[in-house]
């Protein structure tokens, strides 16, 4: 009775243990990258900031504001002796004053500076493209790393379940003097190194999984599955170097960069260009038989008198010298990347070669290798240690594909990233 009771309670664990998996989502790979394109707190602000720029670019045009005043003219200090009104012919000089005064900026200087200010959003946008791409190679890393952990822990499942059966069967064969004592041990032992690494596996891949959530601005103990079916990066067309150029965000960056200096130094060498300004004076006097009088005077600057030209001249002359120092970053980034791809497409063409090896050669002859040992084992005409030492080398060597493999991917990641895939 109790034996059927402890049967019935561990279906009902195993069903629900299914069922919990089976509800456990499986994210893809591009739904992961879609939601870190959408939710990363680091692509908020950077979205944010570009906002702000193109926000600022709204009042680039605005003038200054007026200026208002109001005070006297002509007032005599307190404690003066006042002139009578015959000595000065009957009239009062003294008069109250308003006045109002506009600063109107070259409407040039506006639009530049305009333009200047919607190509600092663009190097935000850029930038937030080159951020971006750091964050997907992250996640795809992250991801393809977590593929790999649970192709070894189906390794390790299935090497544990063996490791299992050969002990059981010796343990079976002993008393019959078909097995010995330290071949039990040892596969006592080596069992209780699989757990360990089931162990230790487990751990990395919740650690993939809170990684891939703090990528994707959920919280850490959110739980989702991976596609284990996903493949490895492809070799990709080495490109020329104008699709290079047009395929980094960070070229595209140094680009807008320069654009951005470019509409900088235009701003500036319009401050040779004039500005203007309107002054409107109102004078009341004090005696009503005075009249009412004005005054309105248009102003002008002149920027190009030599102590005032020397500052814009200066900082043009600077801004060319930076503008130059880009273009040869830049040019020095585009060969760097352009070496970069090439050594690397090498090296993932090697790598994958070597996975295929593992996959139809090696894998294959030390699994023959293991059956057969394994066969000779159940007809007793081997022994434990001998299979044991055959599953262990064809462990081994699962284990070494597995991270090779994962090598492959991490190539390929950065392969790919390098050429902004």
């Amino acid at each position: 009775m109790m034996s059927n009771i402890r049967i019935y309670l561990g279906a009902l664990l195993l069903l629900l243990a299914m069922s919990a998996k089976a509800q456990t989502p499986v994210l893809p790979l591009d739904t992961v990258l879609s939601r870190i394109s959408q939710n990363n707190g680091m692509l908020k602000e950077i979205e944010f900031r570009a906002k702000a720029q193109n926000a600022m670019a709204k009042g680039a045009r605005s003038q200054m504001a007026p200026m208002v005043g109001a005070g006297v003219f002509m007032y005599p200090y307190p404690g003066q002796m006042k002139m009578t009104g015959e000595e000065m012919g009957g009239q009062d000089d003294a008069m109250y004053m308003t006045a109002v005064e506009q600063e109107i900026t070259n409407p040039a200087k506006l639009k530049a500076r305009e333009k200047y200010q919607l190509s600092r959003a663009a190097i935000e946008e850029a930038g937030r493209d080159m951020t971006f791409n750091q964050l997907r190679a992250q996640a795809k890393a992250a991801y393809y790393q977590w593929v790999v952990l649970e192709k070894k822990r189906s390794v390790l499942a299935e090497s544990q379940r063996i490791m299992q059966f050969m002990l059981k069967l010796g343990k079976v064969r002993y008393p019959y003097n078909q097995s010995s004592l330290g071949s039990i041990y040892k596969a006592e032992g080596r069992i209780g190194e699989v757990e360990n690494m089931l162990t230790m596996t487990d751990s990395e891949i919740e650690m993939k999984n809170i990684q891939l959530n703090m990528l994707m601005n959920l919280p850490p103990e959110n739980r989702f599955r991976v596609d284990t079916t996903v493949r490895a990066p492809e070799f990709i067309v080495l490109p020329d170097t104008g699709a290079l150029s047009a395929a980094r965000s960070d070229i595209r960056q140094i680009d807008r960069t320069i654009e951005s200096m470019q509409l900088n130094l235009r701003l500036e060498n319009l401050q040779r260009k004039p500005d203007f300004g309107i002054r409107f004076e109102n004078m009341m006097p004090r005696d009503r038989m005075m009249p009412q009088s004005f005054t309105l005077m248009g102003m002008v600057s002149i920027p190009i008198a030599p102590w005032s030209s020397k500052m814009y001249k200066a900082n043009a002359s600077a801004m060319n010298l930076e503008i130059q120092g880009m273009h040869k970053g830049r040019e020095s980034l585009l060969n760097e990347a352009q070496n970069m791809v090439a050594s690397m497409a090498l090296e993932l063409q090697a790598k994958r070669t070597q996975v295929q090896n593992y996959e139809k050669k090696i894998i294959p002859a030390l699994r023959r290798n293991y059956e057969t040992t394994l066969l000779s084992y159940e007809q007793n005409t081997g022994q434990l240690p001998l299979v044991i030492d055959a599953w262990e080398a064809l462990n081994m060597a699962q284990m070494e594909y597995l991270n090779n493999l994962e090598q492959l991917y991490l190539i390929g990641v950065n392969y790919e990233k390098e050429l902004e895939k």
